[in-house]
């Protein structure tokens, strides 16, 4: 059974001065996230991944379509007690402590007491958070505020996890803890739907992944299966530089490195590389394949040079 199974949802919204301009946030279409899955949902800025998120968690009402969260209607008010949400921007009670931010989001949810009290040190030191479990909120850095939304997002021990850029504002060290903790989540049975544009860590994290642009889906599937859709690369290395010109002339990359030369270019155009270095009688060193990338497939689908917002560190 679908975890996540989108219906046609649509958004558009009516914006000026009389509110007679339609802009079309989000297009028409269809996706099934399945059980179990960490499932990645990739765009640049203003793609339409925060609306889709809005919608699925009711935030926002869709022009047209529909959903369903956990094989029920998504407006299911019991649905939602196993769903944890955390927003691109969470805002928080800045005078409550970690501790008592947990608390009250589980009551919110229902849980018991009890096991309240045994699950919220236990969810703060999964994030990292134990230290600053008595910290009010307002002394918190971004990064921090990020950890105690994603312990809010797990508080309840959910079904179904949607995070919507949670990489945001995080250091190398915090992603890697944040990249463990989806796969944590993962081997403990739980769906998992976050949004990113940082497309390392989609590569990294993702069973499947969508392509989103200007509110239209543009591909789903396996990251391995997207990427051998890109067109190979070889890396060809030799000794002189005779030869450079010559290979630059098929459309190569080349950098020189005391008197080694690397030139990256299309594997159609291998031979005419090969036969330029034999010519120039200069050494060959090396031909290594290079792995195309989710980034290469994402700018190859959106038919774009790489934008400031697309984040590949």
């Amino acid at each position: 059974m679908p975890a996540i199974e989108i219906l046609g949802l649509e958004k558009k919204y009516e914006v000026g001065f009389l509110r007679k301009t339609e802009k079309v946030a989000l297009k028409p279409f269809e996706l099934a996230v399945q059980e179990g899955e960490i499932f990645g949902y990739l765009g640049p800025n203003g793609a339409g991944k925060t609306t889709t998120l809005k919608l699925l968690m009711g935030l926002i009402f869709p022009t047209a379509g529909s959903a369903r969260l956990l094989g029920r209607h998504w407006r299911d008010p019991d649905v939602k007690t196993e769903i944890g949400f955390l927003p691109e921007q969470p805002y928080f009670y800045d005078y409550l402590t970690a501790t008592e931010l947990l608390e009250y989001y589980g009551e919110l949810s229902g849980m018991d007491p009890t096991a309240q009290r045994l699950r919220v040190p236990e969810v703060l030191e999964r994030v990292g958070m134990t230290a600053a479990a008595s910290t009010q909120l307002r002394k918190f850095s971004k990064g921090m505020l990020q950890r105690v939304g994603i312990a809010q997002a797990i508080i309840h021990d959910p079904k179904l996890v949607i995070l919507d850029e949670p990489m945001s504002g995080l250091d190398p060290m915090g992603r890697l803890e944040v990249r463990d903790i989806i796969h944590s989540l993962k081997d403990e049975g739980k769906t998992v739907f976050f949004s990113t544009h940082i497309l390392s860590d989609a590569e990294t994290l993702c069973d499947r992944v969508a392509v989103l642009n200007e509110g239209e889906l543009r591909a789903i599937g396996v990251v391995a299966d997207l990427t051998a859709q890109v067109g190979g690369k070889v890396e060809v290395v030799w000794q002189g530089e005779k030869a450079k010109p010559a290979v630059e002339a098929l459309g190569a990359e080349c950098r020189t490195t005391a008197s080694l030369v690397r030139a990256v270019l299309p594997e159609a155009k291998l031979d005419a590389a090969l036969d330029a270095i034999r010519q120039a009688r200069e050494r060959l060193v090396s031909v290594t394949p290079v792995r195309a990338t989710l980034e290469d497939y994402f700018l190859q689908k959106l038919g774009r040079k790489p934008l400031e917002e697309v984040e590949t560190r």
